[in-house]
């Protein structure tokens, strides 16, 4: 047996695994713990009270070897976007269950899944119940100092949220994305579409930095700021049309300049669209001038491959990626869903060099809502509120990941074997954690294999674990 974590066994212990955490030996199970959900949903998140054990005997089943010492990017985290209407059906929520599912959700206890990242608009979404930015105007007015600015339109639901949401994970990092600027920056008057006026360039930036500032005084602290949601997709509402072109320029002449000036520390990311176009954030990365101010790249992936990601990395390596947002359609296939959402993001985010995974909406109503008219008519949420709580595919594929893979841990490398599609971190206490789906329709008996043990277990077809050692 491999000799770690354990230093020093008592007198009173008669024996000791090496492996084994002191939950571990109380509980009497074996030197690794695992939890499974069930494509059939037979099993949810579930813990499995099933010893399983390194030795050395061997066998001819494939293997899935980890090696902690081939060291990839370190992880920030795993989680949703709280959207406008994620956070008005929240706080309606009776006191004792806000209570509840907000620990649920973001406590890092036993009873939690830990959710570590966060992703707001900045502004409404097209998944709030109606368009607004922080500084609307009467058709015809401007207002370039940003006089007027107020993110009073959230002092209603999102902030009360966030506050409760800091309290019980005060490390949790926050991503701001807008979906438009202003309507009156715009070159087209509209929350749908147009472009933002250069000569609001500065404006604009001032804008954002108001955001961070208002936000702070609110106890909430943006850790990062993508430019603009999806900016090769116009039709949406809210949404504004940006070229990598015009967005480079943004950040050099402005954003960039007066994040510096101002003193503010928020990280620049971009893109934040499509696999489909590595080409946009390699364009702004490859210029000079803007690339000092960006700390990453952003994705989804309703168009393209995840392997996009590696195509940036290997591009600028001295960059980050980010993966930012994935919906389920409703009402979706639990079984389908889950496979896919593990396999493609955590897993294949994940191994493509994204420091995190977000799916999309924390929450939705039954109807899908809240939501802009215009809007995404079909999201499904996290969770469902009714206001009783289902929980949905998302929570289970993100709390695969974000229950056992800890802020700051580590991708170590593992193989692909079979139909076994997996991913292995290293948490910050030392823990290793491998998440494994089997792609396959039938179940699959395997091994994990680190420094030349092997635990034995197996996979129900389309079933997705997380072992943890």
């Amino acid at each position: 047996m491999k000799k770690y974590i354990l230093i020093a066994c008592t007198v009173a212990l008669a024996a000791c695994s090496s492996k084994k955490t002191a939950t571990d030996v109380v509980k009497g199970k074996g030197d690794i713990a695992f939890w499974i959900t069930k494509g059939d949903q037979s099993a949810l998140l579930k813990e499995q009270d099933v010893a399983l054990n390194f030795g050395t005997v061997q066998n001819n089943y494939p293997s899935i070897e980890v090696d902690g010492l081939q060291k990839f990017q370190s992880i920030d985290g795993f989680g949703y976007t709280l959207t406008g209407g994620s956070a008005s059906l929240i706080n309606a929520l009776p006191e004792s269950q806000k209570d509840a599912l907000l620990k649920e959700l973001f406590s890092s206890d036993k009873n939690g899944i830990g959710v570590s990242y966060l992703r707001l608009s900045i502004g409404a979404s097209d998944l709030s119940a109606d368009t607004f930015t922080y500084n609307e105007l009467p058709a015809g007015q401007t207002d370039v100092k940003q006089d007027k600015f107020s993110i009073s339109p959230e002092m209603s639901d999102l902030i009360p949220v966030l506050k409760r949401i800091v309290a019980i994970q005060p490390g949790i990092k926050i991503l701001g994305s807008p979906w438009t600027a202003p309507t009156w920056m715009k070159t087209n008057g509209s929350f749908k579409g147009g472009s933002l006026k250069p000569e609001y360039y500065a404006s604009y930036a001032n804008y954002l930095i108001k955001y961070i500032r208002a936000m702070k005084d609110q106890g909430v602290i943006i850790d990062a700021i993508t430019i603009q949601n999806e900016p090769l997709h116009p039709g949406n509402v809210p949404s504004m049309y940006m070229e990598a072109k015009d967005q480079a320029i943004f950040i050099k002449t402005a954003l960039g300049p007066l994040f510096k000036s101002a003193g503010i520390k928020t990280k620049i990311i971009v893109y934040d669209h499509n696999a489909d176009k590595p080409e946009y954030p390699i364009e702004i990365l490859n210029d000079a001038d803007a690339k000092p101010y960006v700390d990453g790249s952003a994705f989804h992936l309703y168009g393209g491959e995840i392997s996009a990601l590696s195509k940036v990395h290997e591009a600028h390596p001295d960059r980050n990626v980010y993966f930012t947002e994935q919906w389920v359609g409703g009402p979706g296939n639990f079984a389908e869903d889950l496979k896919w959402h593990v396999s493609a993001l955590i897993i294949g985010a994940t191994r493509n060099w994204s420091r995190n995974v977000l799916e999309w909406n924390v929450a939705a109503d039954p109807n899908y809502g809240p939501h802009t008219v215009g809007g995404c008519v079909t999201c499904l949420g996290a969770l469902t509120i009714s206001p009783a709580v289902t929980r949905n595919v998302a929570y289970y594929v993100i709390g695969h990941a974000s229950k056992f893979v800890k802020p700051g841990a580590v991708r170590i490398a593992s193989t692909i074997t079979a139909d076994l599609q997996n991913v292995a971190f290293v948490n910050p206490d030392g823990k290793k954690v491998l998440i494994v789906v089997n792609g396959s329709k039938s179940a699959q008996q395997f091994n994990i294999r680190e420094d030349g043990e092997v635990a034995t277990t197996s996979l129900d077809g389309g079933a997705v674990a997380t072992y943890i050692w």
